[in-house]
């Protein structure tokens, strides 16, 4: 069996992880919460970068291969804005509700309402070796906040095609498509390697 620390300290980040890659035989995923040292600090100005950066000194810390990731929400109408400032959008509380609603309110009387969720993951290896994968889902800003589920500034964000908010989809519905699926997906064959040479 291989340990893989998962580097992520956000609880449903973390669920969404593990729908995503926990079914991958001969891995032991390691909780981050659980090992007792801070979460590296994410202040790249990429989303590579800090993914780059947290899955390193993870790795360094627990001499363990360690899975990364570093997502945010790129509006066009404000020039890519709040991207790798996602979580910290209306301060360093990172309340989400505060974030979303300073997102509506910058938008509004705004008819451009494209945007795009963006992820990027890097696994670490001790040996050295680095495996990356991106990801993106494109989509539109909505009026208002719809939905109960997911996180973040699901609620008022649409998927291209879709009528939905992603917090008012299933957790598998949101997991088909998400931005962080598609980044994740992209390391599953590193991974099954892995675990195959234990």
């Amino acid at each position: 069996m291989v340990k893989i620390v998962l580097g992520t300290r956000n609880p449903a980040k973390l669920s969404e992880m593990l729908r995503i890659l926990g079914d991958i035989p001969g891995i032991i995923w390691v909780d981050f919460r659980a090992l007792p040292f801070p979460e590296p600090q994410e202040d790249g100005v990429t989303f590579r970068a800090n993914a780059e950066h947290k899955a390193r000194e993870i790795c360094c810390h627990t001499g363990l291969p360690a899975l990364a990731e570093d997502s945010g929400l790129e509006v066009e109408a404000l020039g890519g804005a709040p991207g790798v400032l996602s979580a910290r959008f209306a301060g360093l509380e990172k309340d989400s509700n505060a974030n979303t609603q300073l997102l509506l309110r910058k938008l509004h009387g705004s008819t451009n309402r494209r945007a795009q969720f963006t992820s990027f993951a890097v696994l670490a290896h001790p040996d050295g070796r680095r495996w990356q994968g991106e990801g993106v889902l494109q989509g539109a800003i909505t009026s208002e906040p719809r939905g109960t589920g997911g996180f973040g500034y699901d609620p008022v964000f649409i998927p291209l095609g879709e009528q939905r908010t992603l917090a008012e989809m299933l957790p598998e519905e949101k997991d088909a498509i998400s931005h962080r699926r598609r980044a994740l997906e992209a390391l599953r064959s590193v991974i099954v390697e892995l675990a195959a040479r234990g």
